[in-house]
């Protein structure tokens, strides 16, 4: 299968990217790389499509195994060479879980079949970054 976007200059540092959804995305630099700061970063993107793709997978299976999760979110925490052309090489991502009966065994392995099977961007992070993920779980 063959993804396609068309990104295009719209200007200063600033792009804009299409999406197989239809939605534009905009891309611009910070203003200390001489942008305006009025889009995505680049490399923070990365991250974006890493959680998204994690979190997708959760919570299809927090779904699929009927679990009472209230709210669920993730945070990640990612380190760049120090050399260029820099690279994520340390990832750590935490998945936040709240609610009263959270059943901490099934959601481990909702996250593990998203890290170990399911998430393609992981995977992708994976060959060239050292990741490392936390549950985190707070019991309201």
């Amino acid at each position: 299968m063959t993804n396609h976007i068309s990104t295009h200059w719209i200007g200063g540092m600033a792009f804009e990217s299409n999406n197989p959804s239809g939605i534009d995305l905009k891309i611009d630099a910070g203003p200390e790389d001489g942008g305006e700061g009025k889009g995505y970063r680049p490399k923070a993107l990365m991250l974006t499509s890493l959680a998204g793709c994690s979190g997708l997978d959760v919570v299809g299976m927090i779904g699929k195994m009927k679990l009472d999760v209230d709210k669920f979110h993730i945070e990640i925490f990612a380190e760049l060479t120090d050399e260029h052309p820099k690279y994520y090489h340390k990832v750590h991502l935490e998945y936040h879980f709240y609610g009263k009966a959270l059943d901490e065994k099934k959601l481990q392995r909702a996250v593990d079949l998203s890290v170990d099977k399911y998430c393609g961007v992981m995977e992708m992070f994976r060959r060239f970054a050292e990741v490392t993920t936390e549950n985190i779980y707070h019991k309201e």
